[in-house]
């Protein structure tokens, strides 16, 4: 009877959790909002001085606006909208706005908004964090990184020679409103630029020859009153002898165990360089050759990964297995894990693997009070290379203990999907509850930023595992014990 009961009081656990978790899903967000097929942004706003930086020395563009605006309506505004070319908006990624002189408003709302399917121009919509009276003015700070923006050129090299990059762009910043005066610099990774475009002195305010150079900067600008969607195409060419590292999925897998007490991690990455390709076949004599004195290359040939310190039990596998080229540091201040792929990647080469760790769970969860618990992971780990590494697309699973319930989340990084569902592994009864967050054009440089989890793991779901395991291994008994009651003989006993 008591055998019984036990069952009954883990059954109806169970029954209860399931209730739980099917009161936690939740639904994939929205990424765009639809417009007037003929809309128009409202001349609402002026550009009274604009700033833009773009920085070209990593793999990926990242541009910083700093513009001062002003309304020039009559009534208080507070939506502000940035435009892109159609084929830009889609790898544009990592984009925020901000107070420039008050950070501490954090950042602006800032969503995708489309009129029509075959627009070539698409907004962003940014809604400002109060209304701005009339003849008010307000400094914004837009940053943000445009993926696979950079073509090689020529596109097909020897497997030792230089490799330059052509980035295309347009003088005048991009805007929905007049810009009344505006300058454009560049930040390029060395001095060796042996092409770009060249703008008459008569286009430049100071009456000055664009651009003007100044070591491995180029400043374009500054110019007069410009009207909004007025464009000035520009292109340079500059030399880059690294890889064009890109990812074009990363799976993140963050495994939480409060029995273990340990966070088991895992990252599946697809790699592609978007360098320049070899014109012949690749010669592994002239690569191992050239070793020897370490020359500038295009092909990626090594990966470093800074971990927390404490990380353990580090692996490094491919498609076909273990890899052994891989070497892990770690002393009380910092732990690395270096990984070296079975062969130089090189442009238009594609390389998968996994990498994975443990760590104690102490470092990143504690309780909040009750059965309530928070955690606080970073969203993004990965690599860290000197050249930068863009994330096409990202999907993070934080897989919590089973008979995990009411979960949130908080995150600075824009997703695109978020989505509770089980997950199941071995002795589990109903599954793990796993959340789920998808992210688009992503970049090395968010490494820091945190995802915080919080969610309900009750006194009652943390002993279900071993109640299970318990009466799983008495039914065993049982069961043994109730065949070997039965009496198989075939004849009656003399």
């Amino acid at each position: 009877m008591k055998f019984l009961a036990l069952t009954a009081t883990v059954l109806s656990l169970l029954s209860s959790s399931l209730c739980a978790q099917e009161s936690n899903l939740t639904t994939p967000l929205t990424s765009r909002q639809i417009l007037p097929q003929n809309f128009i942004p409202p001349q609402v706003f002026r550009n009274v001085n604009l700033l833009r930086t773009i920085n070209l020395e990593k793999s990926y563009p990242r541009e910083t606006v700093n513009v001062i605006i002003e309304n020039v309506d009559s009534k208080p505004q507070d939506v502000y909208y940035l435009p892109f070319e159609a084929g830009v908006i889609e790898r544009v990624g990592g984009l925020e706005v901000r107070d420039k002189k008050d950070p501490d408003k954090g950042v602006f709302e800032a969503e995708i908004v489309e009129y029509d399917t075959y627009s070539p121009t698409l907004f962003y919509r940014i809604r400002l964090s109060q209304p701005l009276k009339p003849s008010e003015q307000q400094t914004l700070s837009i940053t943000y990184s445009v993926l696979s923006a950079l073509t090689p050129l020529p596109a097909e090299l020897q497997q030792m020679e230089k490799q330059f990059l052509l980035y295309t762009f347009s003088a005048y910043t991009p805007s929905a409103y007049t810009t009344l005066k505006q300058k454009t610099k560049l930040k390029f990774p060395n001095t060796d630029i042996p092409e770009y475009t060249v703008l008459p002195a008569s286009s430049n305010a100071e009456g000055k020859q664009d651009p003007q150079r100044q070591g491995s900067s180029f400043t374009y600008g500054p110019y007069g009153s410009v009207p909004a969607g007025a464009a000035e195409p520009i292109s340079v060419r500059y030399e880059f002898t690294k890889p064009l590292t890109h990812a074009s999925l990363l799976e993140r897998d963050l495994e939480i165990s409060h029995w273990g007490g340990n966070l088991a991690t895992e990252e599946r990455y697809w790699l592609t360089n978007n360098g320049a390709k070899l014109i012949n076949h690749f010669s592994r004599v002239q690569w191992a050759s050239s070793q020897y004195y370490n020359p500038p290359t295009r092909a990626l040939k090594e990966l470093k990964l800074p971990l927390r310190v404490g990380s353990l039990d580090p692996y490094f596998t491919d498609d076909i297995g273990n890899v052994s080229t891989s070497r892990f540091r770690t002393n009380l201040r910092e732990a690395t894990l270096e990984l070296k792929p079975r062969y130089p990647v090189f442009g238009g080469w594609k390389y998968s693997f996994r990498v994975g760790w443990t760590a104690d769970l102490k470092s990143f969860l504690r309780k909040a009070g009750g059965d309530r618990y928070v955690l606080k992971v970073p969203f993004l780990e990965g690599p860290k290379q000197p050249e930068g590494l863009e994330y096409e697309r990202v999907e993070v699973r934080v897989i919590l203990p089973e008979g995990a319930t009411n979960v949130k989340y908080e995150t600075d990084i824009p997703l695109i999907a978020a989505d509770i569902s089980l997950h199941r592994t071995f002795m589990d009864t109903l599954g793990r509850t796993t959340l789920k967050l998808t992210a688009l054009n992503v970049v090395d440089d968010v490494r820091g930023t945190d995802l915080i989890v919080t969610y309900d793991y009750p006194l009652s779901a943390g002993l279900r595992k071993p109640i299970t395991i318990f009466i799983g291994i008495m039914s065993v008994f049982v069961t043994a014990w109730g065949l070997s009651m039965i009496d198989t003989s075939i004849g009656k006993a003399s």
